[in-house]
């Protein structure tokens, strides 16, 4: 097995850690390096799959062992999230949600309506959408999805997900890490709109409540 060439190689980092599985263990270091991403999603796959393409273009790994052994990664990685929703169940998920302040029960079962008339969309498009491409994989356990069709689903949407990043990497070269910027940027992005959306969200609850609360006051005085 081939080497990085040292001017190239990252040095350290988890640039550094994903090249060592790559350059120790071929294709399926690369997918354990995913396997892992899913399930510690501080691990950035906008790092690990352009370093996996940049490799494969150095001839460290052949690009078809780069695109399978990632995407087998993705699917190990969101099964066992799968298992912990399964695992964790719905009467003890309607306990929890119960104890948090400013939700209600009604709350979680449209979330549930939603995913059973949505879920397949939400796993496919899921699997390509940063800091949630992991996080989808716990509701669909949870909502028991029949683990072929999330096993299918998981697959195709990373495996789109791993090409894109993959062939980028594969073809900029030394340049790899651009990558990284622009769906670091990507990922802000997102981020700010889930936090605004929670703020939204969270407000219009806090607003009904006092509402309720005050006409309750007016009709007892």
């Amino acid at each position: 097995m081939k080497e990085f060439p040292l001017a190239a190689e990252p040095a350290g980092g988890i640039a550094g850690w994903a090249a060592d599985l790559v350059d120790t263990m071929g294709g399926p270091g690369a997918g354990l390096a995913i396997a892992l991403e899913n399930l510690f999603p501080p691990l950035p796959s906008e790092v690990i799959l352009p370093l996996t393409g940049f490799a494969a273009g150095k001839g460290v790994i052949s690009l078809y062992s780069a695109l399978f052994w990632t995407t087998a990664g993705s699917v190990v990685g969101a099964l066992a999230l799968y298992g912990i929703g399964n695992l964790f169940g719905r009467e003890r998920m309607y306990s929890l949600w119960a104890r948090l302040p400013l939700v209600k029960t009604s709350d979680l079962e449209k979330t549930e309506q939603w995913f059973a008339k949505h879920g397949t969309k939400a796993v496919f498009f899921g699997r390509m959408i940063p800091i949630f491409r992991s996080l989808i994989s716990v509701p669909a356990g949870l909502e028991r999805m029949p683990i072929p069709l999330f096993l299918l689903l998981t697959a195709l949407g990373s495996s789109i997900w791993n090409f894109i990043l993959i062939m980028a990497g594969y073809w900029l070269g030394d340049q790899w890490e651009t990558v990284g910027q622009y769906v670091g940027i990507l990922s802000k992005v997102i981020l700010v709109l889930v936090v605004v959306a929670l703020a939204v969200t969270i407000g219009r609850k806090v607003r009904s409540r006092r509402k309720s609360r005050n006409a309750r006051n007016e009709k007892a005085a």
